[in-house]
């Protein structure tokens, strides 16, 4: 078969999917229609979707539940936790809401889809049933496992007594290398990973997740794999159940030290697209990776309409899935983002009404981007928020910078003050890799608060 150009379209025909080349000619509801849209979550994601959707000729007004300090600029913030299922309903119906984007994950492995859809409305997000592509590690493995998708060995156990002994038993000894990573079952904020050169590594992993219960249930089960050597990309796509659209891939820095040192957090940084993907490298992920699993899940009876985001390792071997999320990535979403040029009310509305068969090849802006994650002191741990952000207005104010979002809110004054651990997403374009990256730091020097810091080497990895 021929392999399809970057960003290209793809229709699913049992057992393969071919490339389609017909063009997008909006239909109603898609023309003349000031809808008014609602977003779920209160995240750097939730920011950048806000600000690119508020672009679209085709929205009137777009609301983010509950949102943070910079959506409140870019869109209307509603006091209706993400959580709150009855709420968004409630307030979807007094206003008359068009159309549901979900942000986050938790609502969406909640069934957040499911119960809004009952009420009629049209929603941006996988069902509860695809949604445990991300919400339970055992159920992608297995998925994985049916579709003949390359990723790594693994063993699943449900208490951390048997996991300890599978340890223990493969590695007698302390001073050989344990190459492995353990894994929370469940959602845990990014945090339920944790990658062991050494037995003890291993252990005290399982100790954290499944005894001690970490992340609360989400470690009643655990994932232990092989750890995969080679670098990190992250591939999202959006597909309808029937077509596929690959989204220009990105690379996360999930590490929170340079040099990808220290512990994993939610994201330090990304950029766009990446260098080492090339054009037959996402060929290959197309139809070794994103095909089959559309088609497995398919199979399944839990079909699959959102983002499909495949976090994957290059290995010598060729590309391996890590794990899948089932939502725009953070920190990936913001350079992403920052480069689409299509109206992204057209992907949306065309996933929702399965014509992804229909759109035009993705525009983009030949620019790479970078994300610079602005960070409080002792995140991913304990950190300490209220502290006063300043310099945000003059950052936002340079030439191909935004400033995105992620755990802010508005105090008594009016004044942004910082509300989490990944605080802001500072964003840029320029015209190479070296000069989106000076853009982004030198807007990031802009900005201050008590405790902020991020890494120094976001997009480093392009450059060599």
């Amino acid at each position: 078969m021929n392999r399809p150009p970057r960003g290209s379209s793809f229709r699913a025909k049992a057992p393969s999917f071919i490339l389609h080349a017909s063009s997008f000619n909006p239909q109603p509801p898609y023309q003349n229609c000031r809808m008014k849209v609602l977003i779920v979550g209160n995240g750097g994601r939730e920011h950048a979707l806000a600000w690119k959707i508020g672009q679209s000729s085709r929205v009137d007004r777009v609301f983010v539940a509950p949102g943070n300090a910079g959506t409140s600029v870019d869109a209307e913030n509603v006091a209706v936790n993400s959580s709150d299922t009855d709420g968004l309903i409630k307030f979807s119906k007094q206003n008359s809401i068009d159309l549901v984007v979900i942000g986050p994950e938790a609502p969406l492995v909640a069934g957040l889809t499911d119960a809004l859809q009952e009420e009629k409305f049209r929603v941006f997000g996988p069902s509860k049933a695809s949604a445990q592509l991300e919400g339970s590690k055992v159920f992608c493995k297995e998925i994985l496992r049916s579709a003949d998708v390359p990723t790594a060995d693994y063993q699943v156990f449900r208490d951390a007594a048997s996991a300890e002994r599978y340890i223990v038993d493969r590695y007698p000894t302390d001073d050989e290398d344990c190459p492995v990573v353990v894994k929370a079952d469940g959602l845990a904020a990014g945090k339920g990973v944790v990658v062991c050169t050494r037995r003890q590594q291993a252990l005290h992993a399982i100790d954290r997740i499944a005894r001690q219960l970490e992340f609360g249930n989400s470690g009643n089960k655990l994932v232990i794999e092989e750890r995969l050597d080679g670098q990190e990309v992250s591939l999202l796509a959006i597909t309808d159940g029937r077509t596929i659209v690959t989204l220009s891939p990105a690379q996360d820095h999930k590490p929170a030290l340079d040099g990808d040192k220290g512990p994993n957090t939610g994201g330090m940084g990304a950029y766009c697209p990446a260098p080492m993907v090339t054009a037959e490298m996402l060929s290959t992920i197309e139809a070794d990776v994103l095909v089959p699993t559309v088609h497995a899940l398919k199979r399944a009876r839990k079909p699959f309409r959102g983002v499909l985001y495949a976090g994957l390792m290059i290995t010598n071997q060729g590309p391996k899935v890590l794990e899948y999320n089932v939502r725009f990535g953070d920190p990936e979403c913001q350079p992403i983002l920052m480069r689409l040029k299509t109206d992204l009310m057209d992907l949306i509305e065309s996933t929702i009404d399965q014509r992804l068969d229909e759109i035009e090849p993705l525009e983009w802006d030949p620019r790479p981007a970078i994300c610079v994650v602005m960070a409080s002191d002792g995140y991913p741990g304990k950190y300490d928020t209220g502290h006063v952000i300043r310099g945000i207005a003059e950052a936002d104010a340079r030439d191909d910078v935004k400033v995105f979002h992620a755990g802010t809110q508005l105090n008594e004054s009016g004044e942004a003050v910082t509300a989490g651990g990944r605080v802001l997403g500072v964003t840029a374009l320029g015209h190479s890799i070296s000069a989106a990256k000076l853009n982004a730091y030198t807007a990031v020097r802009d900005i201050r608060w008590t405790g902020a810091w991020c890494r120094k080497d976001i997009s480093d990895k392009a450059l060599t």
